[in-house]
């Protein structure tokens, strides 16, 4: 198994970094319900950084591709449902001063 250079460590770093300044960044601007959506997507973005590189599924062999992806499948799926329970709730009146 090939090791990967330290320069491609700094750069996910970096990568990881900044995601996670978007991340913040995005918790101050009001979407509405599309802040959870693309704080998701930015997680999601975050995660296949770490599993392909610090976690070297890159250099890994063909049946540990497929164990992640059904991982990944399972993660979506997971999010689907919480989206759709999220997106599809009624909001209750808040009450006066």
């Amino acid at each position: 198994m090939a090791r990967s250079g330290v320069r491609v460590y700094v750069a996910v770093f970096a990568a990881l970094i900044v995601l996670t300044l978007a991340t913040v960044a995005v918790s101050y601007v009001d979407l509405g319900p599309a802040s959870v959506v693309v704080a998701l997507s930015i997680a999601f973005t975050k995660a296949v950084l770490v599993v392909l590189f610090f976690m070297h599924l890159r250099e890994s062999p063909g049946l540990t591709w497929v164990v992640a992806g059904g991982g990944f499948f399972w993660l979506a799926i997971l999010i689907g449902l919480t989206m759709s329970d999220v997106l599809t709730r009624g909001w209750l009146p808040v009450a006066g001063p």
